[in-house]
């Protein structure tokens, strides 16, 4: 069956928007997170994808070099801009602490989406720390977005022990609105090497080097504090 660019097939999601869950610091946004998200955007079929600013990681509990909310937002606003990705700030809106928490809220608040989660394989290499990661994989399909230098360590990480027996093939991902959980799919793009920490490297006052408005979430249709 052929595929339109940006297009998604109505038979394959029925009434329920196909959605992709990309969650982070965004500190800040670079152009790996829109390119990763755009090729998604095309590999999945999707309508849209969420950039979903995490309040904090707890994993990285206490990190120094962590710019306010606000910041983080308006920089995932502007890498944002003129495409298909929604930046919001709703897992503080929620209150929720956890993945897992968020993705079973949110299945609930949005009947009418099919959501995917979207992780690059650096988080598949330490997914197994995650709160309830099983789960995360039982709520939602999950994408896998390969990450120079972590194919391996992604491959062999101790929740892929559980998680290798629903990889589905590759070639069928735009069909994953189909798939009952737990599902995985591995996707490859060209490699992307930029991140964050390089981003912060270049530029560690980043956020304060220019004025950040109030930014009001798209989503929740609320100004962030």
């Amino acid at each position: 069956m052929a595929r339109a660019r940006g297009r998604t097939d109505p038979a394959l999601s029925g009434s329920r928007r196909p959605t992709g869950l990309f969650g982070g610091s965004f500190n800040p946004a670079h152009g790996g997170h829109r390119a990763i998200s755009l090729a998604a955007l095309e590999a999945l079929g999707l309508d849209e994808v969420w950039w979903m600013v995490s309040p904090g990681n707890p994993l990285k509990d206490g990190a120094s070099d962590m710019a306010p909310m606000a910041a983080r937002f308006a920089s995932a606003e502007r890498m944002a801009r003129g495409a298909r990705i929604i930046p919001t700030a709703i897992e503080a809106r929620l209150g929720t602490r956890y993945t897992v928490d968020t993705l079973v809220r949110l299945v609930r608040l949005y009947p009418r989406r099919r959501f995917i989660w979207i992780m690059g394989a650096d988080n598949l290499a330490q997914f197994h720390r995650w709160k309830d990661w099983r789960r995360i994989a039982r709520t939602m399909p999950i994408a896998v977005i390969a990450r120079p230098g972590y194919d391996h360590v992604a491959l062999t990480a101790p929740a892929m022990g559980w998680l290798r027996r629903f990889v589905r093939p590759a070639g069928q991902e735009f069909y994953w609105t189909k798939w009952s959980t737990p599902a995985l799919v591995l996707l490859r793009f060209r490699p992307d090497p930029r991140s964050a920490t390089q981003a912060r490297a270049m530029r560690p006052a980043w956020f304060a080097s220019s004025p950040h408005p109030t930014p009001r979430d798209r989503l929740t249709r609320r100004v962030l504090p």
